[in-house]
């Protein structure tokens, strides 16, 4: 099976063709998982806007979406959030383990120049 790149226009087929959850009887429950998504991107905005973060809801999500897209997650997670976000993204990654050693977010861009947030390690390292 010849894998699709990704892209905006491709997001949902290239998560339908790495999406592996052998409970899932429905497009429900796969909608569902993708909500996910959105729901990280509120809580980190949440988090921009008042200082308010809730690591581990954000870490539940993420643990939640990477047991059903395995490493396909890293760039779905990178091409749905805007750059404004990647920094919070990265740090929750790279606690995870999830992010690869040398990863290219972008044509242009490559991990190492995105930051970590100071402020999210230090709730990480409460856990």
């Amino acid at each position: 099976m010849k894998t699709i790149e990704l892209s905006s226009e491709t997001f949902l087929l290239y998560a339908a063709q790495h999406y592996n959850n052998p409970s899932c009887v429905s497009m429900k429950e796969f909608d569902s998982d993708l909500k996910r998504f959105k729901y990280i991107k509120r809580l980190l905005k949440r988090y921009k806007k008042t200082g308010v973060l809730s690591e581990r809801l954000i870490l539940n999500h993420l643990i939640l979406l990477h047991n059903v897209f395995s490493e396909a997650l890293v760039p779905m997670l990178f091409l749905k959030f805007e750059t404004d976000f990647w920094k919070e993204i990265k740090t929750f990654l790279v606690f995870l383990n999830y992010l690869p050693e040398r990863y290219q977010i972008s044509s242009t861009i490559n991990e190492t120049d995105v930051q970590l947030d100071g402020n999210i390690i230090n709730k990480l390292r409460k856990i």
